[in-house]
């Protein structure tokens, strides 16, 4: 399911967020279905339950997920990303890092994209998907 790098300079929770959206768009978790518990996550993981609850946080106000009280927490049906103009903008650079660093590994352009292509085909990102 998901996997953590405690050594990694993401921060947790962001990769477990990421983890979570990776799952969705692989088909690995479907719209409607019930996440662990941020206890049985944190048992399983071996992480702060206070970080589990922080990614839930953020991916629930995102609209990935939601939390039914008494019930748990579901990953959203039918969920529609939108258009976030902070969020484009942070895309943007960090897509630029990415260019700037594969240019100056000696990574040619046509390779890039046919890397950002494969990767798109692994998640089952289709060209005229915004989010499953």
């Amino acid at each position: 399911m998901l996997r953590v790098d405690p050594r990694s300079s993401t921060p947790i929770y962001e990769q477990i967020e990421f983890g979570i959206k990776e799952l969705i768009l692989k088909g690995a978790l479907k719209g409607g279905e019930k996440l662990p518990s941020v206890r049985e996550l944190s048992s399983i993981l071996t992480i702060n339950p206070n970080t589990i609850s922080k990614a839930y946080g953020e991916l629930e106000r995102e609209g990935v997920i939601e939390t039914l009280r008494g019930k748990g927490t579901f990953i959203t049906n039918n969920y529609k990303g939108k258009v976030d103009e902070k969020k484009m903008e942070y895309i943007s650079g960090e897509l630029k890092k990415l260019i700037l660093e594969a240019s100056y590994g000696g990574i040619s352009k046509e390779e890039f994209m046919k890397m950002t292509l494969q990767i798109f085909s692994e998640l089952g990102v289709s060209d005229n998907d915004r989010s499953k």
